[in-house]
């Protein structure tokens, strides 16, 4: 019993932490943990949803996926340069169209996002300038000047138009990862002027204005041909790759559809979506405290424990929380409820055929998980292909529900066991009248 109880006090404690957790920036934004917000979607906070239809009509049908996930990269990264916090970027496939879903929280001129979204992806090299240059520029700099000039890399007239393509290749001797470049004839004699007066110096290679990679020259190159080893990652060998290839070959796109959500109305959206669960919670509670008395009091420990528990995974993963995503949240609060009515109908059914507590609590829990782990798993398993098949809104409801699934069935089954065991109630009438149960004659 003294484990019990302190595996009780355990998660007590543990609420309350996650219970701080998952409130504090709405309280304390300067305290501890208080920087760290919930992701909220555009339904909920405003902004620019865009639709745009890719013309990959001069791409090999092998590598259109490749070239779309290149495009949805270089778009996330153009967006997140100009400072739009979370931006939400998808590849949508619908039919023979081929479809970008570009989701702006709190951009709320659509026009500007537009022609953020819209400038063709600029692939170009540049040079290492000389200390002298550098220091030069730097110290005006420094001085307040205003110079526009780069202090450490000087462009060139080699860009991504000259470049045909590059492909992710695998040291045979080492095995790892390297990148080649192919460039057409005008790009060869460029790239051989660039690394003849380069060796031993950086060429770095920007796209939109940002490094991507800063490769050291080894020696002249003029066969049109070059390779950019390093300890790479497979995965990091392959988004350069990728980035490259969307450079040099951007994928033409045509706006279809766009949206502007206000911030008022994102907002009432989420008030009443928290109200909504307030209310939707509260009634579950009363309910399970009349029908099941003492275990149903419990019972409502560990709902709070699940809620705050969820509300805290949605903040660490972080989770895009939408109108619809918080319907499955709810939703996931009636599969915990549906663990827990479970559970008390068989220690209620125990104790009337006469089974003392202590077992009635064991095997009602037993008995029960089958049922419940069958509900669950067969949620989890729609939640899953939702998720996979689904576009975003439906994807953030199979998410939170899916989350909230896997938090309901520890909930039920860990939170709520630990606290009915740990109640110590005796085996007599008075108990008996808590658990709103009657001994069979």
């Amino acid at each position: 019993m003294l484990k019990i109880r302190l595996i009780a006090i355990f998660l007590l404690l543990a609420g309350v932490f996650l219970a701080y957790f998952a409130g504090a920036n709405f309280f304390r934004p300067d305290w501890f943990l208080g920087n760290i917000g919930y992701r909220l979607g555009l339904d909920l906070r405003g902004g620019a949803h865009l639709v745009y239809e890719a013309d990959v009509s001069a791409i090999n049908s092998s590598e259109v996926s490749e070239s779309m996930e290149g495009l949805r990269d270089v778009i996330e990264r153009r967006v997140n340069a100009f400072g739009v916090a979370e931006p939400v970027v998808q590849v949508q496939k619908s039919g023979d169209s081929n479809r970008l879903i570009v989701e702006l929280a709190g951009i709320f001129d659509t026009d500007q996002a537009i022609r953020m979204i819209g400038q063709t992806p600029y692939l170009e090299f540049k040079t290492e300038r000389s200390e002298s240059e550098r220091e030069e520029i730097l110290k005006k700099q420094e001085a307040g000047e205003v110079v526009l000039k780069d202090p450490y890399f000087i462009p060139t007239e080699l860009t991504g138009r000259f470049l045909k393509k590059s492909i992710l290749d695998f040291d045979s001797n080492t095995g790892f990862p390297n990148v080649l470049l192919e460039f057409n004839e005008e790009g060869s004699k460029l790239f051989g002027q660039i690394t003849k007066g380069n060796v031993g110096k950086v060429v770095a290679i920007y796209l939109d204005g940002l490094p991507i990679s800063v490769p050291v020259v080894q020696s002249e190159i003029t066969s049109g041909n070059a390779q950019i080893t390093g300890q790479f990652t497979p995965q990091e060998a392959r988004d350069l790759v990728r980035r490259l290839n969307s450079g040099a070959l951007p994928v033409p796109i045509k706006l279809m559809a766009q949206q502007s959500v206000g911030a008022s109305l994102g907002a009432e959206s989420l008030e009443r979506g928290v109200i909504a669960g307030i209310y939707g919670i509260l009634a579950v509670a009363l309910f399970l405290i009349l029908r099941y008395r003492l275990p149903g009091l419990i019972a409502v420990f560990g709902l709070v424990f699940y809620v705050i528990l969820v509300l805290s995974v949605f903040k660490v993963l972080p989770v895009t929380l939408t109108a619809a995503g918080i319907a499955g949240f709810l939703l996931s609060v009636g599969m915990a409820v549906d663990a827990n009515i479970l559970i008390f109908e068989r220690l209620r059914e125990e104790v009337r055929w006469g089974a003392n507590l202590g077992k009635a609590v064991d095997t009602g829990f037993q008995r029960a998980w089958p049922s419940i782990r069958d509900s669950n798993i067969s949620t989890l398993i729609t939640s899953s292909i939702l998720y996979w098949f689904g576009t975003s809104i439906i994807r953030g409801f199979a998410l939170t529900l899916g989350v909230g699934v896997l938090a309901s069935i520890f909930s039920a089954l860990v939170v709520t066991k630990v606290f009915v065991l740990a109640s110590g109630l005796r085996h007599n009438r008075f108990s008996l009248t808590l658990y709103g149960v009657k001994r069979e004659a």
